[in-house]
Formats: structure tokens, C-alpha cells, sequence
């Protein structure tokens, strides 16, 4: 099921950026091919940074989908509890809105994610809440909410955008110089 739902996201994702070249081709009259170096340079940023927003977007749902995360609306148990207040506190101080909180299965892991620091998602591992005690876990926390204040998530989209614009960019040079047409 999830490789089901990969491949759709992917193919939403490359047709939308199929339309999004379409338009801006016919809006301005580019060529949107290896044929001019100003249109590829568009074609791969459009690709390059279309995709990575995409997923910056998509990344809390992804996350939770794929990670099985279990967002806690509610706390069931006294650690889950203390999880969601620990959080809360963490999110006042950094001034930031409280992010959803979340627990998935699996090796000691935590993270944020999400497209803004005002709709933002930590999640812990249940093997991290077991194995440490909780200075530690709450260090871990301030770890994950400091990413969140800082716009980690953003930062990182650019670069990946930046990267991928590059890659598209002189992929397609080199494969014009070493198969012509």
C-alpha cells in the first residue's frame, strides 16, 4: 500500500509540474527543452524547486502515513501525558504554536516536520520513550521544537530545490554534449 501511494503522490506531482511548464511555456513564448539554455534553466527549476515544496507541503501527512504515526489528541497514559505538556511548554518558550504530537513504532528516532512553525508535527519513537529517562527525552524535544522555531523545514526545502535544480540543469547539458541529436 505505501509503494501504491508513492508512486500516485509521485505521478500527482510530475503532472501538476507538467501543467505548471505548460502554462508558463505558452504564457511566454519559451521553449521548454534541451533546445534553449534559458528554458531548460526554467524547466529545471520549476522541477527542481516545484517538487521540493510539493513535498514540504505533503510532509506531515507523509509522515504520518508512513512513519504510522498516532497523533495524540487525547493522552491515554501518564507518559503520554507528560509528552504532549513537555511539548507544550517547549513550543511557549521557543514561541511557537503547539505542534501535534505523535508516537510511532520503532528503533529510538524522533523528528519535525512540517510546512510552517505554526502547523508543525513531533513525533517520537516508542523504543526512545522506553530507553531513556525524561531529562533526556526532553532534550531531545527541545532538539526536535528547535528545528520547528528555526525553520529547519524551509531551509532545508530550498537547498533541496537549489539541488535539484542543478542536477536537472547540467544532467540534461551533459546528456545533450554526450548524445546529440
Amino acid at each position: 500500500m505505501a509503494l501504491l501511494m508513492l508512486i500516485v503522490m509521485n505521478l500527482a506531482v510530475m503532472v501538476s509540474l507538467y501543467i505548471v511548464l505548460t502554462i508558463i511555456g505558452a504564457m511566454f513564448g519559451i521553449r521548454l527543452d534541451g533546445g534553449s539554455i534559458g528554458g531548460l534553466f526554467i524547466m529545471a527549476s520549476v522541477f527542481g524547486f516545484g517538487g521540493s515544496f510539493i513535498s514540504l507541503l505533503l510532509s506531515k501527512w507523509m509522515a504520518k502515513k508512513g512513519m504510522g504515526v498516532e497523533v495524540i489528541d487525547t493522552p491515554k497514559n501518564e507518559t503520554e501525558e507528560w509528552l504532549v505538556m513537555t511539548i507544550s511548554t517547549l513550543s511557549a518558550k521557543a514561541g511557537i504554536k503547539m505542534p501535534e504530537v505523535g508516537i510511532f513504532d520503532g528503533a529510538p528516532n524522533a523528528f519535525a516536520t512540517g510546512w510552517n512553525k505554526n502547523n508543525a508535527l513531533v513525533a517520537v519513537s516508542t523504543e526512545l520513550l522506553e530507553l531513556m529517562d525524561k531529562k533526556e527525552i526532553e532534550g531531545v524535544l527541545a532538539h526536535e521544537i528547535s528545528h520547528i522555531r528555526n525553520g529547519d523545514m524551509i531551509t532545508m526545502t530550498l537547498m533541496q530545490g537549489v539541488l535539484n535544480t542543478f542536477v536537472i540543469f547540467v544532467s540534461r547539458i551533459l546528456a545533450n554534449i554526450l548524445s546529440p541529436k
